[in-house]
C-alpha cells in the first residue's frame, strides 16, 4: 500500500444519512429533484461477501434477487472479484492502461493488474482523500478530481468548510510510471472544484474539461453565476507547469432555471460531466439541467453547437455517450442523484433513465433530436438506490450500436440502441439488495468494456470483472486498445 497520509475521515451511519436527506421522498410517483451523487453517504454494509464471486442464475420475470444474491443474464458470466480494502469507503470511476485498471474511491485510487482477467491482482493503493475522485490516465500521468472541500491540496488534507477562503478543490496530478509507487506532483485548483474531468488529447499538450456546480455566495472560491466549465492545460513535457487557462461561458443565458419555473429539475449552474469525441472534434455534455452539443476544435474555446432539455423526465443531466458513428448521443438521467430507489414499478419507465437522441443535420447546423428512454426492465427493491449510471460502448462496429451500463443496485447493463427508438437490454449481471429493511447505497459505479471484458467498479464489493459472449458483441473482442478514459472516446474501427 502507498501510503501518502494517514487517513482521517468523518464517518456517518447511513440511517441518520439517508434520514438528514430526505431520500423517502425519492420513493413517491412524483418528480424529485436530483442531490447529486451519493456524496457523504455511507454505503451499506450488511450481507458483504468475505471475497470472490459465485456463479449466479437467472432472474424469473418480475423477481427481486435475493439478499446479496448474484444473478445474471446467460450470456454474462462473473470471473473474478476482488474486494474492497475498506467496504466503507465508496468506489467510484475507472480508467484504463495496457494491463492496469485504475480505480478510484473517496480515500485515493488503487492500481489493479488485469493482464490476466480471470485473476487481477492489486498492485497499489494510493491513499489521498477527496471525493469524488473521478480519474483519468495518459502516459505517466494519472489525475484525480476533488470536489469536497479540504484543508489544503495535500494527501494529508482533512474536510473544511467551503465556507473558509483557504479551502482547496481541484485536480491532483500524479506520475505513475512506477506503478507500485505512484508520485503526486501537482495540483491545480478551479472554481466549485472537480465532480468530474475530462482529457482532451492534442500533439503538445493535455486539456481537461473541469465539470462542477453548485456555486454559494458563501463560498469564497465558487460563487455564483458558474455558467461554464474549468479548461487545465498540461503540457507533456512539464505537467508541474499545469494551470488553468479559460474558462468559456457555456449558458450565457444561465441554462435551464429549474424550480419553480420547471418543478423537480435541477437548476444550471455548470456541467456534471462531459464526454469528447477528439477525432470528430465534438463533445457532448450533461450540465444539471440541459444537455448540449458542442465543438472543441478550439480546445481552449469550446463552443456550443446545440442544447435541449427535458422538463418532463430528466431531473440531472449526469453524462453522456457518443455511439461510434457520431450521430447519436445518450444522455442519463440521474434521478435521486445515486442515492434514490427509482428502478420500481412507482417511478416508471421514463424517469431515472437514459434518454436518446439522434445529431441530426451537419456542421453548426446539427441538432440534437430526441428518439426514446431506456430504463432496465427489471425492478429494483425500495431498498435499493438504482438510477442510470457510467456506462461504455462495446465496440462491436458494423452499424450496431451496444452499451454497458452501471444502475448501482440495479447492477449492470448491457443493451442495444441501434434501433434509436427502440432500445432493448440484451445481458445483465446484479447482485441482490444489501439490505432488506432500509434504503441501502451500493451497486455498481462504473461499468466499461475493455479489451474483450466488463470490468465494474462496485461502491461495497470492489472490483468485478464479467465476461460477456453473446453473438451480437464478439465482434468487439478483436478491439484491443491501449489505453481508455471514457470520458474520451476513442475511434475502435
Amino acid at each position: 500500500m502507498t501510503s501518502l497520509h494517514t487517513i482521517r475521515v468523518r464517518k456517518r451511519s447511513l440511517g441518520a444519512v439517508v434520514a438528514a436527506a430526505g431520500l423517502a421522498t425519492l420513493l413517491a410517483a412524483g418528480p424529485a429533484a436530483a442531490t447529486p451523487d451519493p456524496g457523504e453517504m455511507s454505503p451499506g454494509t450488511a450481507g458483504q461477501q468475505e471475497s470472490g464471486l459465485v456463479e449466479g442464475r437467472a432472474l424469473a420475470p418480475g423477481e427481486i434477487p435475493g439478499q446479496d444474491e448474484i444473478v445474471h443474464s446467460a450470456n454474462i458470466k462473473p470471473l473474478a472479484n476482488i474486494p474492497s480494502a475498506d467496504p466503507t469507503v465508496i468506489n467510484s470511476d475507472l480508467a484504463f492502461q495496457g494491463r492496469y485498471a485504475y480505480a478510484g474511491n473517496y480515500n485515493g485510487f488503487t492500481i489493479y493488474d488485469i493482464g490476466n482477467p480471470k485473476a487481477p491482482k492489486t498492485v497499489t493503493q494510493v491513499l489521498c482523500p477527496g471525493g469524488q475522485n473521478d480519474i483519468s490516465v495518459h502516459g505517466d500521468l494519472l489525475f484525480l478530481s476533488t470536489d469536497s472541500s479540504r484543508s489544503d491540496d495535500s494527501c494529508n488534507s482533512v474536510s473544511q468548510p467551503a465556507t473558509e477562503k483557504s479551502s482547496w478543490e481541484g485536480i491532483k496530478i500524479f506520475d505513475i510510471k512506477d506503478k507500485k509507487n505512484p508520485k503526486y506532483i501537482k495540483s491545480v485548483e478551479t472554481a466549485c472544484g472537480s465532480h468530474t474531468h475530462t482529457l482532451v488529447p492534442g500533439s503538445r499538450d493535455l486539456y481537461l474539461y473541469v465539470a462542477s456546480y453548485s456555486p454559494n455566495e458563501a463560498f469564497p472560491d465558487c460563487k455564483p453565476p458558474h455558467d461554464g466549465i474549468s479548461v487545465v492545460k498540461v503540457p507533456k513535457k512539464a505537467p508541474t507547469k499545469a494551470a488553468v487557462v479559460a474558462f468559456p461561458i457555456l449558458f450565457p443565458d444561465g441554462g435551464n432555471p429549474g424550480g419553480p419555473a420547471n418543478p423537480g429539475v435541477s437548476k444550471t449552474t455548470g456541467c456534471h460531466d462531459i464526454t469528447v469525441l477528439p477525432s470528430k472534434n465534438l463533445a457532448a455534455g450533461a450540465c444539471m439541467g440541459d444537455g448540449i452539443l458542442f465543438d472543441i476544435s478550439r480546445p481552449e474555446q469550446p463552443r456550443v453547437i446545440d442544447r435541449v432539455q427535458d422538463n418532463v423526465n430528466f431531473a440531472f443531466w449526469h453524462s453522456a455517450t457518443f455511439n461510434e458513428r457520431a450521430n447519436k448521443v445518450v444522455f442519463t438521467d440521474e434521478l435521486g442523484g445515486g442515492g434514490g430507489a427509482t428502478c420500481n414499478e412507482a417511478t416508471g419507465p421514463h424517469r431515472g433513465a437514459d434518454g436518446i437522441y439522434d445529431i441530426t443535420g451537419r456542421g453548426d447546423q446539427r441538432k440534437l433530436a430526441f428518439r426514446s428512454y431506456f430504463k432496465i426492465p427489471r425492478h429494483q427493491a425500495d431498498t435499493e438506490n438504482c438510477v442510470a449510471h457510467n456506462g461504455s460502448l462495446v465496440p462491436v462496429g458494423g452499424g450496431r450500436d451496444i452499451m454497458v451500463q452501471a444502475w448501482y443496485q440495479g447492477g449492470i447493463s448491457v443493451w442495444d440502441f441501434t434501433d434509436s427508438s427502440r432500445p432493448k437490454e440484451i445481458g445483465y449481471f446484479e447482485r441482490g439488495p444489501l439490505t432488506t429493511d432500509v434504503l441501502g447505497l451500493g451497486g455498481s459505479w462504473s461499468a466499461y468494456y475493455y479489451n474483450g471484458h466488463i470490468y465494474s467498479n462496485d461502491i461495497t464489493k470492489g472490483l468485478d470483472v464479467l465476461r460477456l459472449d453473446d453473438w451480437r458483441t464478439v465482434s468487439a473482442k478483436w478491439v484491443r486498445m491501449d489505453r481508455l478514459n471514457v470520458q474520451t472516446q476513442p475511434e475502435y474501427h
